[in-house]
């Protein structure tokens, strides 16, 4: 009985306690510190042993300016026989408030010297010198310390103190040290290291980098220097490099080659094709399974499909056609076939063509996930056929076949804009309704742009008129007949001058003008958009576009600049803020974290 007293008693006080604390925080936090001494200096009272106590009671002191209070309360302690002696640093911070710098410069002197009695101190005595951005005296404890004990490491604390420091050769050193004793560092190294490393080759922590790099991989033939030395060509968009040093990795181990798959995939979303093409042909020629062999085939075509022109169609369609007749023309090569005949669809105007096959290949044994792949591209190829109700069907018959995977909420969504091209809203609309609360991000906010579209443009005007020339014009875009949709979308402009549409029609107008290289007609739409609907919800878009346009197509990196710049300042909710952040400061020259 008297136990269980006890213990009620112990958590009756440590939640008074916990009460207390938080009330002396409010207090300190809204400035009433008169009250929040009070406080603190009962809870010292009855928890003598207690550090935080002590060194909050110090804070408010020091913000009522009581520094002799602070000074008797902090050498009491460090007086004591349980004295803590990273409290020299705070007495020495006490000083500093008072501008007696060289009592400040004793009082982190003792500090130190507290390290060579024992140096286990460091760790508590660099940290509180850290608090107070006392950055050359933590390097000096943890430095000291680590010299009185080699068994101590506090390399991961002094590297990310070299870098404030500006010290990077020394901070690139300790992190490379520490991979080397320790590969689960990595991480953390590279994390910190992109903190410093930018897409700039000149940048001097780029070049301090691949020195350090270069001379560590002649003395020690480390295939770790090599896979750090292929990051940094990949940060500074220089592939061919990396996959110098890929392949150098790769000759070492003989048997993984996804370091180079994964760089011909950085350099394809990237554009640099050259370098992509050179990655997967090495993949291939490496392969070591037919099955590999294939994957590495089907991205080397993604290339040719990005890349050729008009008159090499044909030359695309052979190479197809050999892959298929050499891997077969079932389940394993199924992702082939899709890449195959949305070309032959979108590009070369083969639709039935493509139709026939992907309904042939649609009946092959293939798994839940495959079959539903194949007929989300046929229903794609019927819709831009304009047969909407096949294509409903399938999108239907996906829905039912993987009801648990995202693919299924990307097949709704279809449905809706099939029903939308149709011209049929109120259908589309139900869908619509019910993605708005998809686990996709992405298709959530498709889903909500589109319903709002929708509804926005149906309030005003009950015949929506406007809104199926809209849609008519969108299903032009999406067949590449562009100079159609341009007509339809400067008839609905002439039309229906001031209503709610007009945004949506600039918008899309000026996509489809920088779609066809014409970047001045591109700049106008976006311009007129941004002048009669800069308080609108596609302003965001309108802002993006226009400064992707001036920074990549026009070469006006100063109008880029102020048009990111006004998103930065103007839209911290867009979809597009993180990305016109990190374009403004590109194009100011910023060190990029």
């Amino acid at each position: 009985m008297r136990t269980f007293v006890f213990i009620l008693l112990l958590c009756f006080s440590a939640n008074s306690f916990a009460q207390s604390e938080a009330l002396a925080k409010n207090y300190f936090e809204q400035g009433e510190y008169e009250k929040a001494l009070s406080i603190y200096q009962k809870l010292v009272k009855s928890n003598p042993g207690r550090l935080d106590y002590i060194l909050e009671t110090v804070k408010v002191h020091q913000q009522l300016e009581q520094f002799s209070e602070a000074e008797a309360l902090l050498t009491e302690q460090l007086n004591s026989r349980n004295r803590f002696p990273q409290l020299y640093v705070d007495l020495g911070h006490n000083y500093s408030l008072q501008n007696k710098d060289s009592l400040a410069s004793q009082a982190n002197q003792n500090a130190l010297q507290s390290i060579q009695q024992k140096p286990n101190y460091a760790y508590y005595i660099g940290k509180t010198f850290e608090g107070y951005s006392l950055l050359d005296e933590a390097a000096t404890t943890y430095e000291s310390a680590m010299k009185m004990d080699p068994n101590l490491n506090f390399n991961p604390q002094l590297a990310r103190i070299y870098g404030e420091q500006g010290k990077l050769e020394k901070m690139f050193e300790t992190y490379l040290n520490l991979i080397q004793s320790n590969p689960s560092y990595r991480s953390v190294a590279q994390r910190n290291f992109s903190m410093y490393v930018t897409e700039d080759i000149t940048n001097e922590a780029n070049n301090i980098l691949r020195k350090t790099l270069l001379k560590r991989l002649q003395e020690n033939p480390d295939v770790m220097y090599n896979e750090l030395l292929s990051w940094l060509f990949i940060q500074q968009k220089e592939y061919k490099k990396a996959f110098i040093q890929e392949k150098a990795i790769y000759k070492r181990d003989g048997e993984d080659l996804s370091g180079i798959v994964d760089l011909g995939f950085i350099a394809l979303n990237d554009d640099d094709f050259e370098s992509a093409e050179t990655a997967f042909n090495y993949a291939i020629e490496n392969s070591a399974t037919p099955e590999e062999k294939l994957r590495n085939y089907q991205y080397l075509m993604k290339i040719k499909l990005k890349t050729a022109s008009k008159k090499e169609y044909p030359t695309v369609v052979q190479e197809f056609e050999t892959l298929l007749d050499t891997y077969g023309r079932d389940a394993q090569t199924y992702m082939l076939q899709i890449d195959y005949n949305h070309f032959l669809a979108f590009d070369m105007g083969k639709k039935d063509e493509a139709i026939s096959n992907l309904k042939q290949l649609a009946k092959a044994t293939m798994t839940s996930y495959q079959e539903a792949r194949v007929k989300m591209e046929l229903a794609d190829i019927l819709v831009f056929s304009e047969q909407f109700n096949q294509a409903l069907i399938y999108y239907s018959q996906i829905q039912k076949k993987i009801q648990s995977d995202v693919l299924a909420q990307e097949a709704r969504f279809k449905v809706a804009q099939t029903s939308y091209y149709k011209g049929d809203f109120e259908w589309s609309q139900v869908q619509l309704d019910v993605l708005k609360k998809s686990a996709s991000q992405l298709i959530a906010n498709d889903a909500m742009q589109l319903s709002l579209m929708i509804r926005d443009n149906s309030l005003e005007d009950s015949t929506q008129t406007a809104l199926k020339k809209f849609a008519t014009a969108e299903l032009l875009s999406l067949q590449n007949k562009d100079q159609q949709a341009i007509i339809v979308l400067a008839e609905i402009l002439e039309n229906h001058k001031g209503e709610k549409i007009e945004d949506e029609v600039l918008l899309k107008q000026g996509k489809i003008y920088e779609k066809t290289g014409a970047y001045n007609k591109a700049e106008a739409s976006y311009l007129k958009l941004i002048e009669f609907y800069k308080e609108d919800i596609l302003a965001d878009d309108a802002y993006f576009h226009l400064a992707k346009l001036y920074e990549n197509k026009l070469e006006l990196p100063e109008k880029a600049k102020e048009y990111y710049e006004q998103i930065i300042y103007n839209f911290a909710d867009s979809i597009y803020f993180i990305e016109a952040r990190k374009r403004f400061r590109m194009l100011r020259g910023d060190d990029i974290e």
